[in-house]
């Protein structure tokens, strides 16, 4: 599938800049790739070096080409405020779960929320990061509970969140202005509802995850 064509007088969009966001999430999908056989060491060095060396979409998008997401765009072009837009609506399960008993579980990095997401932590923690996470529909609902354990929800500048839980002797907290909204016409929106007994349920609003070293780093042969 091609890009789409602009607009009279707008420019394409395979010649606008990405942001670091975009390349961090395309450096993510490779990086699940080659931990699923798709892509051996030495090519995915090679890609990632490719990806953060990227400067428009066009240079972004053949490094995916021939993987599972090939013939998606990478991201949509960046909010202001540096965060990704989410480009994928309507692809991915209606619901899902997540559970943390005397234990930590997190969803973190390039994944599709669902429509309806149910997390739970008792004596435990859970952390869900939306802050380059795709949409199975243009609003989804987290529900949380939180029994003597926490819950966390990051969200980037371009998402509109309504917290709508309550606390029980604990805490279920809206995000603090320190990062501001950068919404758009297509924003998508995430309702976080549920309870917070002896625990708390925290969103958090952030800019975009910062880069992860690649294998030589690891390796120290950087």
């Amino acid at each position: 599938m091609g890009l789409p064509e602009p607009h009279p007088g707008q420019p394409r969009r395979a010649d606008l800049r990405v942001s670091d966001a975009d390349r961090h999430a395309v450096a993510d999908i490779l990086r699940e790739a080659a931990g699923e056989g798709r892509l051996d060491i030495e090519e995915l060095e090679e890609r990632i070096e490719e990806t953060y060396k990227a400067k428009t979409y066009a240079d972004l998008e053949p490094i995916t080409q021939d993987l599972p997401v090939a013939g998606q765009p990478p991201v949509a072009p960046a909010a202001p405020g540096g965060a990704a837009v989410p480009v994928v609506y309507g692809q991915g399960d209606e619901s899902d779960s997540a559970s943390a008993f005397l234990s930590n579980v997190e969803r973190k990095g390039v994944w599709v929320v669902p429509q309806h997401l149910s997390v739970t932590a008792v004596l435990g923690d859970a952390n869900i990061d939306l802050r380059e996470a795709h949409y199975s529909a243009r609003e989804v609902v987290i529900s949380a509970t939180s029994v003597l354990g926490s819950v966390k929800v990051t969200v980037p500048p371009n998402v509109h969140v309504i917290v709508e839980g309550n606390g029980i002797l604990g805490e279920f907290n809206e995000p603090s202005a320190k990062v501001p909204e950068a919404l758009a016409a297509d924003s998508p929106v995430v309702r976080v509802r549920g309870i917070a007994v002896l625990g708390d349920v925290t969103v958090k609003r952030r800019g975009p995850r910062p880069p992860k070293r690649t294998l030589k780093q690891h390796l120290g042969l950087e």
